[in-house]
């Protein structure tokens, strides 16, 4: 990882609410030795202002066709193996508490993007609304909030002071490189034979709607006749199973699907005293949530979510999956302070010992 100094521009605000009651916990938070006294409990239709920003350090999306870039706006499936790929890279902050008009609390993110994905974002108003559903779902990701795609768009640059900040971002995507990137792309631009900025792109066709997982809400893009309906099947089948050590650490092994070091790299693991999240860029979350209810979790089976507490993309039958569950819910809480976790990428498994 590699750290690099941030000074985001402000671009546009995007004003939703929350579809369900929830509390959040700051990321700088989460390690604290009581992280419940910092909580901020969030009711079912709390604000939530977004900050769409631009900085040059944060890394540029990769060079991409039309099509590709068509691709990732309709939510196509993303196939780590395709060197086409193309994906819109962004930093989300802490959210952080102010207030609205009438002087009632909500809560504010910052989602910066590189500099270079403001023109199109201007320009082509179906790309704006590809950004805004990537910043809404990089929230839901990050805070564990259910955002409504009812938005508005208040009449103001930002919500509140963007502040300076430094973050950590994969070595390969450093600062300095996507830096050389940008210019490098600049200079070919003037030569007619050399692939133009994606901003440069003339948009066709329309966008579709963007993959989810349920039970988020719908997503905000349009619908597009082309677009071929995701599912079940197509999405990966998770195989998991725990153990307890002879030293008390509860061992929980989840294999995962093969992929890129890239994309290892925008993977997000989320450890609390009684849920586990991952979170895989373009795949479906595997969420372990022992807080449940025993009814609820077996309820879920039968919703067609697909996080792992639905079961519904185990390869275990329904049987095996809901007492493997229902069994590690009887441990004890998970020990957030000394967890652990490792990658095998050669077996394709992840290794997590709370």
């Amino acid at each position: 990882m590699t750290s690099t100094f941030l000074k985001p521009t402000a671009g546009f605000c995007v004003k939703t609410t929350t579809l369900q009651p929830s509390s959040y916990i700051p990321l700088s938070l989460k390690q604290s030795s009581n992280p419940q006294n910092s909580s901020i409990p969030i009711p079912q239709g709390y604000k939530i202002f977004v900050n769409v920003a631009w900085d040059a350090n944060v890394p540029p999306p990769p060079e991409g066709s039309e099509e590709a870039i068509q691709r990732a706006m309709n939510g196509d499936e993303f196939d780590e193996r395709n060197p086409d790929n193309w994906f819109v890279p962004v930093i989300v902050s802490d959210g952080r508490l102010d207030t609205d008009k009438a002087g009632k609390l909500s809560l504010v993110f910052d989602c910066v993007f590189h500099n270079s994905v403001k023109p199109r974002t201007l320009r082509d108003p179906e790309f704006k609304v590809f950004i805004i559903e990537l910043s809404l779902q990089r929230i839901e990701a990050q805070a564990q909030l259910v955002l409504s795609r009812q938005i508005g768009m208040p009449n103001i640059a930002a919500k509140g002071k963007l502040q300076p900040r430094t973050v950590s971002i994969p070595s390969f995507l450093a600062p300095q490189d996507a830096e050389a990137k940008a210019a490098d792309t600049l200079r070919k631009k003037s030569h007619s034979m050399q692939k133009p900025l994606i901003e440069e792109i003339v948009t066709s066709g329309s966008s579709g709607s963007a993959s989810q997982v349920i039970p988020k809400p719908k997503g905000i893009l349009k619908g597009s006749s082309a677009q071929v309906p995701r599912k079940v099947d197509q999405t990966p089948m998770w195989s998991w199973s725990w153990s307890r050590s002879n030293n008390d650490r509860l061992q929980i092994q989840i294999e995962v699907p093969p992929m890129e070091k890239r994309l290892i790299s925008l993977t997000h693991l989320d450890i609390e005293p009684r849920r586990i999240i991952l979170s895989i860029p373009n795949y479906p979350v595997l969420d372990l949530n022992l807080s449940l209810s025993d009814a609820e979790l077996v309820a879920r089976s039968d919703r067609g979510s697909s996080v792992i507490t639905d079961l519904t993309n185990s390869t275990d039958n329904g049987a095996s999956a809901i007492n493997k569950l229902l069994g590690l819910k009887r441990q004890r809480p998970f020990d957030v302070e000394s967890a652990a976790a490792e990658w095998i990428m050669s077996d394709n498994r992840l290794f997590i010992s709370v």
